[in-house]
């Protein structure tokens, strides 16, 4: 996503992440990511709830397809770290229009499950 923040600013995209971590641990994943966005924490996890991010199973963290996403940062020279946080918290997407109408809401199924970038674009009008 980072890769692509100018065509997304060229488009008036404004990108929030929100973590239930906080402390620490926020400002740590902010440090190593080399995160350009504001970071919201909600510790409650009511975004993340309000948004059916539920609890992820134990194959759904640990099945085939996150081995695959962490093979392919190893060979990017990215290894993975132990992680300090819970990881049964599930992620998603939520693209937000000014209206403030939902134009897509992806909850993802594995940890390294994510819409790519062009499925989000093609949502968003070109200015």
């Amino acid at each position: 996503m980072q890769r692509h923040e100018s065509e997304l600013k060229d488009r008036g995209v404004i990108v929030v992440v929100v973590t239930f971590e906080a402390g620490f641990l926020a400002r740590n994943y902010a440090e190593d990511s080399g995160l350009a966005w504001p970071l919201l924490v909600d510790e409650r996890r009511d975004l993340y709830h309000a948004y059916g991010m539920l609890t992820a199973g134990f194959w759904e963290i640990w099945g085939p397809a996150t081995w695959w996403a962490y093979l392919k940062e190893m060979v990017r020279g990215r290894f993975p770290r132990k992680s300090e946080g819970d990881i049964s918290q599930r992620g998603g997407d939520v693209l937000i229009d000014p209206s403030g109408i939902v134009r897509m809401h992806h909850v993802g199924k594995t940890p390294a499950d994510r819409p790519s970038v062009a499925s989000i674009l093609e949502r968003i009008p070109s200015s």
